[in-house]
């Protein structure tokens, strides 16, 4: 039967507490078990958010004074405490994902903002370095079944995780103009025009005909010439829109694992 951990981590912006807990959900941890808590949803009285015990209730645990004046701080300028119940064996994995989204380190932020001082926060860090200290003076030597109880090694191994986003690759621009090209077409004119033909006559029949009057003759003198006259139709159409398509790129990165190695080193003989 699995164990589960609460873990509690701060952000100094929404966009980066939402972007963790997309990544979370991406992961496989469950909606049920983060939480996203911001000043909203908390008291509005500077004291009661400096209290250790409000937030001593929101996420169990012991907390310090100064723990708590970081969280107030955070959440009164628009920050957000963001909360995971991950069984014990995913919280490496869950840490992973949690530490690329710009986490807020409570102690390192209390010194910045002169909530405890340097010395202060060796002190708190203290226990901790020494235990480590005192483990490594030890000298080498096997696990033996007379400790009274297991000894538990944790490995640790990185996941991948490949996102996307949309990024622009340029832009296709489809612009209308006007051109103009020399044409030319053949055409035929038609003309009339007077023709004048001046002929003798030696027919004495004429002679009795003769009129002596004046008398005028008008001939009209017609030419075709070339009128210009242009249409416009619809020659073709540009229609504009987008496709998609999909294509699978290999990322490569590598990722690390932790492996144990097991040695049996035989006791020394007097």
């Amino acid at each position: 039967m699995s164990t589960y951990e609460k873990i509690v981590t701060l952000f100094d912006t929404a966009d980066h507490a939402q972007a963790a807990e997309t990544n979370l959900q991406h992961a496989g941890f469950h909606d049920d078990e983060i939480s996203i808590v911001s000043g909203k949803d908390l008291p509005t009285s500077d004291t009661a958010l400096r209290e250790p015990g409000l937030w001593h209730r929101l996420f169990g645990g012991d907390i310090e004074q100064h723990e708590a004046t970081v969280y107030a701080k955070a959440v009164e300028s628009g920050g957000v405490v963001l909360t995971l119940r991950a069984a014990k064996e995913d919280v490496p994995k869950a840490m992973a994902i949690l530490n690329q989204h710009n986490l807020v380190d409570v102690k390192d932020r209390a010194v910045d903002t002169g909530v405890i001082s340097k010395e202060s926060a060796a002190t708190i860090a203290a226990p901790a370095a020494a235990a480590v200290a005192a483990a490594a003076a030890l000298p080498a030597r096997p696990v033996t079944s007379d400790l009274g109880k297991d000894q538990v090694l944790r490995l640790a191994e990185e996941h991948l995780e490949v996102g996307k986003r949309l990024v622009e690759q340029g832009t296709t621009r489809i612009r209308r103009f006007i051109t103009e090209k020399p044409v030319e077409e053949n055409v035929t004119l038609h003309e009339e025009h007077a023709e004048v033909v001046r002929r003798a006559v030696s027919d004495p029949n004429y002679v009795k005909d003769i009129d002596w009057s004046d008398s005028t003759i008008e001939v009209l003198e017609t030419a075709e010439e070339a009128v210009v006259s242009k249409s416009s139709r619809i020659a073709e159409e540009v229609v504009v829109g987008k496709t998609g398509s999909d294509h699978v790129e290999t990322v490569h990165d590598t990722v690390r694992r932790q492996q144990v190695e097991v040695e049996r080193v035989p006791a020394n003989k007097k």
